[in-house]
């Protein structure tokens, strides 16, 4: 009853509201998270890559929005040496915002800033397999790598790969510079952060003059301001539950589609409890996912038995491995003598988390597993649990694309470490035919669903809302990107 009369004070509200709905050269896009920062290539956090990834910040490749590798500010790239040896073609005549021009000088310096010892790149891997990186002419670089590596302009598509200036590097975090189609306009702390379009950009121009970004983390609120006209899209609408009354309302369309975003409860293998995997795979038998997908996303979202998203061709359906089973979990407690077990459960901010993480306090309780909840600010959460891993539990969604090798990584903040696993991703590291790389892909799911490596939970669908003459959102995330450079309003 309160939950009607909340959706019927909200519809009177917008059709009494004088804001804008006719079409024009500027948007305002709702988003639940503030960005920490807005340099890409110095923080974790997936809001800042919503709001500069293709829009302020490129690199040499880029994913497009079926989740291809495209050319970037490469226009094109030879493979040689069997894939240990990459030449790109930089595109001419690009500048940066402010000015400077962008040249084969700012990719040595780029790559070599990633893979530095001081650097603070939050997916320095991605870097590892460089050997070094030269100049052939003005406009051409050769980056050699250690070993073959096929995946390598899949790498370079990442937000955290954008190529910067060494003239404004040290001040992207807040005074970003860019080759994008759109330049840092302002930041209004805790509202909002404007961009405006370039117009030295060297390609197409954005059809939009202005995108600001408004931070909405109350889905309440979120509702009230699309219905008022005061947000013209909400690409990752964080109140699912008001969605039917959205799409039946003409003045606006829902965008369902995919992400990239494995959603986990991750454990801190440090923790001499979760060192078991009778313990963890105890933590896997208390969920169910169908519950936590409901309750958390109103029923969007895809379950998922292992680190990969559902919809890559070489996902394996592993959930059977982790079923819902209560009385397996309690009879694995017992055999680790775990069965008056307290652990800390850290959320994030995002309504996913919190939401997902009270039924799966419940759900653990079920079977004799005390946790303490603490809920965190997005920095917070970033300082004390992915930098520093100081947690036991936590729910968060992991949206990188092909992310799986981060379980290859020493010192990640959930510590795992698997020999076995390591081998498989080094070998895949090295393999350029794609069948084998598909099945070495298949080989470190189930490693991962039998190690009870994580309580895999469900893929986050990408659940949009926009006005309904808005064109060229992406529908499906391939990157978490709200990349705005085809987007326009329809006549």
């Amino acid at each position: 009853m309160m939950l009607e009369r909340f959706l019927a004070a909200a519809a009177l509200a917008a059709l009494s509201a004088s804001a804008g709905w006719a079409a024009s050269d500027r948007i305002t896009l709702g988003m639940v998270l503030e960005p920490p920062n807005l340099d890409p290539t110095g923080n974790a956090a997936a809001a800042i890559d919503e709001v500069v990834y293709a829009n302020l910040f490129e690199g040499l490749t880029r994913i497009g929005p079926d989740g291809s590798v495209a050319p970037g500010l490469a226009s094109s790239w030879d493979v040689t040496e069997g894939g240990a040896s990459y030449v790109f073609h930089l595109r001419p005549g690009v500048s940066f915002h402010d000015g400077t021009g962008f040249d084969a000088q700012d990719v040595i310096f780029s790559l070599d800033r990633a893979r530095g010892a001081d650097s603070t790149n939050a997916q320095k891997a991605l870097f590892e397999g460089i050997d070094k990186v030269e100049a052939v002419d003005p406009q051409t670089v050769r980056v050699t790598l250690k070993a073959p590596d096929g995946g390598f302009p899949f790498k370079m598509a990442w937000g955290d790969a954008v190529m910067v200036a060494p003239e404004s590097a040290a001040s992207n975090a807040t005074k970003p510079v860019g080759t994008g189609p759109f330049r840092f306009e302002e930041w209004g702390q805790g509202n909002h952060i404007t961009l405006t379009a370039f117009d030295g950009y060297w390609g197409e121009k954005p059809m939009l003059k202005s995108a600001t970004f408004r931070f909405v983390p109350d889905p309440s609120a979120a509702y009230a301001a699309i219905m008022a006209g005061d947000i013209d899209a909400f690409p990752i609408y964080p109140a699912p539950e008001t969605l039917a009354q959205i799409e039946a309302d003409p003045r606006f369309k829902v965008l369902v589609g995919t992400t990239e975003g494995e959603t986990i409860l991750a454990m801190n293998h440090k923790h001499p409890a979760l060192a078991d995997i009778k313990v963890r795979e105890a933590i896997a038998h208390a969920l169910n996912r169908s519950e936590i997908i409901e309750g958390a996303m109103f029923g969007y979202g895809t379950p998922i038995g292992t680190h990969f998203a559902p919809h890559n061709p070489d996902y394996v359906d592993l959930t059977a491995k982790s079923g819902h089973d209560p009385e397996r979990a309690k009879a694995l407690l017992a055999e680790a003598g775990a069965e008056n077990l307290t652990l800390r459960l850290a959320l994030p901010p995002t309504p996913y988390a919190r939401r997902g993480g009270e039924i799966i306090q419940a759900e653990l309780a079920a079977v004799g597993i005390k946790t303490e909840i603490t809920n965190m600010e997005w920095a917070q959460w970033l300082e004390q649990v992915f930098k520093n891993a100081d947690f036991d539990l936590t729910v968060i969604s992991h949206v990188e694309p092909m992310d799986i090798g981060i379980y290859a990584r020493d010192g990640y903040y959930f510590n795992y470490a698997n020999q076995e696993f390591a081998r498989v991703m080094a070998e895949l590291g090295a393999a350029t035919e794609p069948a084998a790389r598909s099945d070495l892909l298949k080989k470190a799911q189930e490693i991962l669903a039998d190690d009870y490596a994580n309580g895999f939970l469900f893929q986050l669908a990408k659940t949009g809302v926009a006005k309904a003459g808005i064109e060229g959102l992406w529908e499906n995330a391939p990157m978490p990107a709200n990349d705005l450079t085809k987007v326009r309003w329809s006549e």
